[in-house]
């Protein structure tokens, strides 16, 4: 069977979020080989959701969860766009709280965890994710550049927008 489609994060298992698993899913109460390990917000403490409850919200239906915080994302035109984000759309892993960037008025897609060597070569599509994340650490652009490490103690989160693939970067500290 093959793994939904997830507007906002379409490489799940490559995110570690999504693992090969298998799981007797406490939502569909199906046996599936594969298991969100990602963020979900709920007063329930709850594990092994399969991506099927996911992509089609019961999941956070059931247990009146979110797998993103709206408190922690960038606006959007339309509502729409933030059900999907936080119903029906599997998170990501960050240091602190995970905050999801957006563009052309919708949400981006989050590609990748990265490290300055990564997105180097997107330095000038990036220019203004840099000068806001640096200024927000208070370090000068050079300091953040070179404290930005892939599983180091600033992390970066490359995004990219599904309509004009322009690339975003967000960063988080330890």
């Amino acid at each position: 069977m093959n793994l939904p489609i997830f507007k906002y994060n379409p490489n799940p298992i490559k995110l570690g979020v999504i693992v090969e698993e298998e799981t007797v899913c406490p939502v569909c109460e199906q046996k599936r080989n594969f298991v969100y390990e990602g963020p979900f917000y709920s007063e329930e403490d709850v594990e092994g959701i399969c991506p099927w409850c996911i992509a089609d919200g019961s999941a956070a239906k059931k247990y009146d969860g979110e797998f993103q915080d709206i408190e922690s994302c960038d606006e959007v035109d339309c509502e729409e766009y933030v059900d999907e984000l936080i119903y029906r759309n599997p998170g990501y892993i960050g240091w602190q709280q995970e905050y999801w960037l957006s563009h052309c008025g919708d949400f981006c897609s989050i590609i990748d965890y990265v490290g300055w060597e990564e997105v180097k070569h997107l330095e000038i599509e990036l220019e203004t994710d840099l000068n806001r994340l640096s200024e927000e650490y208070g370090l000068s652009i050079q300091e953040f550049k070179d404290a930005l490490k892939n599983d180091g103690n600033l992390q970066g989160y490359l995004f990219q927008c599904n309509c004009c693939k322009k690339h975003r970067l967000h960063a988080d500290a330890s």
